[in-house]
C-alpha cells in the first residue's frame, strides 16, 4: 500500500511538471512572438535616427556658429528657454537662439557634444545634448520634438550652462 502511494505521488508530480513545463513553453513562445513583433519592425530605429539627423543639425550648427545649418531642425514656432544669472526666466522665440549663435558664438571644430539620450513614444520625443567648449560654453540642452507631416521637428529647448574650469 505504501509503495502505490509513493509510486501515485510520483505519477502526480511527473504530470503536473510536464504540465508547467507545456505551459512555460506557451508562454515562452508568446513572448518569443511579441519580442520578434517588436524587434523585427524597424519603425522604432527609423524614428530614433531621423532625430539623430535632426540633432545633428543643431550641434553643427553650434560648431560652425551659422544658424542656417540648425534652423531646418527647430519649428518656427519653437522656443528656447534657461533661467539667467539673476535666477529669472529668459528666452523667448527661438530666433533668440538664431541670433545669439550668428552673433556671440565663434566656430569650434574640436568642440564635443553627445546626445546623451531620446525617448521617443508615438509623435512625441525628448532629447539631452550635452555639449563641451562650444564657442566656449559647455551646456546640457534638453529638446521636446514633435513628428509634424511625418517630419521630426524641435519644439522647444531649454538648456543649462556650465562654468568651464
Amino acid at each position: 500500500m505504501k509503495m502505490t502511494f509513493i509510486k501515485t505521488l510520483f505519477f502526480v508530480a511527473i504530470i503536473t511538471g510536464l504540465g508547467a513545463t507545456a505551459q512555460a513553453e506557451d508562454i515562452s513562445r508568446d513572448q518569443q512572438a511579441i519580442i520578434s513583433k517588436t524587434i523585427s519592425k524597424p519603425t522604432y530605429v527609423q524614428e530614433y535616427q531621423a532625430i539623430v539627423e535632426v540633432l545633428n543639425k543643431y550641434i553643427e550648427g553650434c560648431k560652425q556658429a551659422k544658424s542656417s545649418i540648425m534652423k531646418p531642425a527647430f519649428s518656427q514656432h519653437a522656443t528656447m528657454y534657461s533661467v539667467g544669472a539673476d535666477g529669472k526666466l529668459t528666452g523667448g522665440a527661438i530666433p533668440i537662439l538664431f541670433d545669439a549663435v550668428d552673433k556671440n558664438f565663434r566656430p569650434s571644430p574640436d568642440a564635443q557634444a553627445a546626445i546623451v539620450r531620446i525617448e521617443i513614444v508615438g509623435t512625441a520625443a525628448s532629447a539631452r545634448i550635452d555639449a563641451n567648449d562650444m564657442s566656449g560654453i559647455s551646456f546640457t540642452d534638453f529638446f521636446h520634438l514633435l513628428k509634424v507631416e511625418g517630419k521630426w521637428t524641435v519644439v522647444s529647448k531649454i538648456f543649462q550652462e556650465h562654468p568651464n574650469h
